[in-house]
């Protein structure tokens, strides 16, 4: 079996000539291709073409971590890879496959040739060893057929590795990654080891939804992308050209960050506001009203319940310290019965003032409120066992007996 080994072009870490002159020449190149950076973020692309190691970024969705990868392959004129991971992905499908149709395919063209081959041998066993010594015939590069991995690897050129939510990944290709992002080298047992003739600039992304590994993340620089600040998203906003008005861009960059806020299941992301904002200038939005929001809202919310949650509390998206009336607030007059142990029987017009209410809450979570025949209280006692008359069996099978079955 050969070993086919490439030999990288550049040099260790020390000596390697970075994509990006400076932090400066990073947030410049960056913003050059339409990607707003602060001082940490343009630090983090520096360093890791200065130092030569992957970087994981890790944060909510939406926030531009995959957006930082295209940036980065626009910025430096390299060629961009991607893999997108998912759930249940084979390692096959990120590293390598064998092309077996085209094995197949040859396999029926030589045909005649193997059997010039094993024309001379005298038994079977004689036969599939001449056969067996041609294994690394089919076993070779002209049958391999590269995934993004190997194929950042064995570039000629210069390449941005994006392998974007790692975290949706199983363990078992985590595990493979371990040796690209340390030595930039993938291994194929058929053949052998492929070492990146041009080492990769690799960025993997993670939204959290799993722990990743102590031994990948060592292998890594990190950085956590979070929301904006205001001044950054309203920036980001006006570098898009979305043709909203600077002053209802303002108000609207607001309303977002009041929205993280709530306790939705998924919360605006960057791009989302920027659709938000296009949305409202396309409907010639000169005012954010009440009624505005309510119709547009599901640009950026796409569930139903994080809709409604974010519908009572219009008053407080357009001014932070409106006050929101609890029962709009609380969400729970509407689908749910009105009878998850509130521990009253009124309807919507009961007077009770809701300070009453909550006072109601607390009793019952005191402790030491159930006696001991509650079931399920820590001192509650078996019931004892309930006694039956030896007779009633005898008289329940007797009644039984003697009623007729209809014919």
């Amino acid at each position: 079996m050969t070993t086919p080994v490439s030999q990288s072009t550049e040099t260790q870490p020390d000596g390697i000539d970075p994509d990006f002159a400076s932090v400066d020449d990073a947030r410049e190149r960056l913003h050059g291709v339409g990607y707003l950076t602060d001082d940490r973020l343009a630090t983090t692309a520096y360093l890791q073409t200065a130092l030569g190691k992957p970087l994981l970024l890790e944060g909510p969705a939406g926030v531009g971590k995959t957006q930082l990868a295209q940036s980065v392959a626009a910025a430096t004129g390299r060629k961009l890879l991607r893999l997108q991971c998912y759930e249940g992905q084979d390692e096959t499908k990120a590293l390598y496959e064998w092309d077996y149709g085209k094995q197949l395919l040859y396999t029926q063209m030589l045909r005649e040739k193997i059997g010039e081959i094993i024309a001379d041998t005298t038994d079977l066993n004689a036969a599939v060893d001449r056969i067996a010594a041609q294994d690394n015939i089919f076993f070779s590069e002209r049958f391999l057929a590269p995934r993004p991995l190997l194929e950042a690897v064995q570039s000629t050129e210069p390449v941005v590795l994006l392998i974007d939510e790692v975290d949706r990944a199983d363990e078992a290709l985590e595990a493979v990654l371990l040796e690209l992002l340390a030595e930039f080298q993938v291994s194929v047992p058929e053949i052998g080891t492929f070492i990146a003739q041009s080492t990769p600039l690799v960025l993997l992304t993670s939204n959290n939804t799993r722990d990743l590994s102590a031994a990948l993340k060592r292998r890594c620089l990190h950085l956590f992308l979070d929301y904006p600040d205001a001044e950054r998203e309203l920036e980001i906003i006006r570098s898009k050209n979305t043709g909203l008005a600077d002053s209802i861009a303002e108000q609207l960059v607001e309303v977002v960050r009041t929205l993280r806020t709530l306790d939705l299941r998924k919360s605006p992301s960057i791009s989302e506001t920027i659709d938000w904002a296009r949305t409202l200038a396309v409907l010639g939005v000169h005012d954010l009203s009440p009624s505005v929001l309510a119709d547009t809202l599901n640009v950026v919310l796409k569930y139903e319940r994080d809709l409604a949650l974010a519908a009572r509390n219009i008053p407080r998206l357009l001014d932070p310290n409106a006050e929101v009336p609890e029962s709009l607030g609380h969400g729970h007059g509407h689908g749910h019965g009105h009878s998850h142990g509130h521990g009253d029987t009124h309807g919507h017009d009961d007077p009770t003032p809701d300070a009453d209410g909550v006072q109601a809450r607390e009793d019952k979570d005191k402790p030491g409120r159930h006696d001991e025949r509650y079931y399920g209280s820590p001192t509650a006692k078996a019931a004892a066992p309930r006694k039956v008359p030896s007779g009633q069996g005898e008289r329940s099978f007797n009644r039984g007996a003697a009623r007729k079955r209809p014919v």
